[in-house]
This record gives C-alpha cells, structure tokens and sequence, in this order.
C-alpha cells in the first residue's frame, strides 16, 4: 500500500504489523506480540509473550503474535 504525499511514494506499513520500533513492556526487546486489552495495547517480545499468554488470552480483545519471524530468520 502507498500513498502519495507532495509528489513522493510513501510506503505505509500494513496496519497491523509491528516494527522494530515496537518494544517489549517488560524488558524493552523488539516486541513480536501485540495484546489488545479492553484499557489498551500490550507489547511484549516472544518470551514474554509465552509467559503471560495463560493469564493475558482470556480477557484480551485481540492478540497478535509475528514470533514465527524469529524462525525465518534462523532458517536462512
């Protein structure tokens, strides 16, 4: 997706990835969960993730998990 601003191609991201500017609530890690909680958004990194999935799933709104990126970059 892109947008044009004065004349230039911005590429936007997809609305729901996140980035390595999105860091871990915890620890400060690149975060690679989102959790959407009724009072707002939680990051975490793929360990804190785990660890608070058990507690955090069943009142979170949404939860969005890109962890499966720190495979692919093991695979290559």
């Amino acid at each position: 997706m892109s947008q044009i601003t004065n004349e230039q191609n911005v590429e936007l991201a997809a609305p729901n990835e996140l980035s390595a500017l999105d860091r871990c609530d915890s620890c400060g890690a690149q975060a690679y969960v989102r959790v959407t909680m009724a009072s707002g958004q939680l990051f975490f990194c793929a360990h804190h993730g785990a660890k608070f999935k058990e507690k955090l799933s069943a009142t979170a709104l949404e939860w969005h998990d890109e962890s499966s990126k720190l495979l692919e970059g093991a695979r290559a």
